[in-house]
């Protein structure tokens, strides 16, 4: 019988990243003249960088030129890459390594699926590599969230089935995803938001490991 395969985001799920995309998102917009709200953050997650300005662009109604867009692209991304060089194993969510811990024991097969291009430096700083067998991050693919690609190929890499893959997801988008995909989502955030959701816990601190084994079974 196949071992259930577990699939991880990154950002808000493993560590809390997010706070640093939204500082520097909001700077970025701020330059912009753009109003940028925690609201509007929400909307930003799970979406890939490119998408992430022409959102940010159209609620400012502001136009601008190729060259201009990449420039600030690369402007928010050494910003927000300021933040992760100081990350370590402190930045590590709560909850996070009993799970991790559990799953590796049982050697159920673990991937991270996650549209950071950045995914890989933030695993290496808080040293979460080697838990995972299959990276898929936004290098890797070519669609964003709720695009269910970076999914689908994960459960490829893991060669498991999407029906036998748990996603664990904190934005709406990667929920959708995974529920696309033909796979059981867990959302970690509010419920309210993600209530497209299989099932959804407010923190990785709330889920215990009997709810983890049910989901192997």
């Amino acid at each position: 019988m196949k071992k259930t395969c577990f699939i991880f985001d990154l950002d808000g799920v493993l560590v809390d990243t997010a706070k640093f995309h939204f500082i520097a998102w909001q700077n970025l917009a701020m330059t912009l003249d753009i109003d940028f709200t925690e609201t509007k953050n929400e909307q930003l997650k799970g979406v890939s960088r490119i998408q992430s300005l022409e959102k940010i662009l159209a609620w400012g109604n502001k136009c601008i030129s190729a060259d201009t867009f990449k420039q600030l692209l690369t402007k928010k991304n050494e910003h927000y890459l300021r933040y992760v060089k100081g990350m370590t194993t402190k930045d590590i969510l709560p909850g996070v390594m009993p799970v991790l811990n559990f799953l590796k024991e049982k050697e159920c097969p673990m991937a991270l699926g996650s549209s950071s291009k950045n995914a890989q430096t933030i695993l290496n700083k808080i040293e979460l590599t080697n838990y995972f067998k299959v990276i898929v991050d936004g290098n890797s693919v070519t669609k964003a969230k709720p695009n269910p690609e970076v999914f689908i190929k994960a459960a490829q890499l893991l060669n498991c089935l999407n029906s036998q893959c748990v996603v664990f997801e904190d934005s709406i988008a990667g929920i959708q995803a995974a529920n696309t995909a033909n796979m059981q989502s867990i959302g970690i955030g509010s419920a309210e938001i993600l209530n497209e959701a299989h099932f959804v816990f407010p923190s990785f601190e709330e889920i215990k490991i009997p709810f983890i084994q049910s989901l192997m079974n």
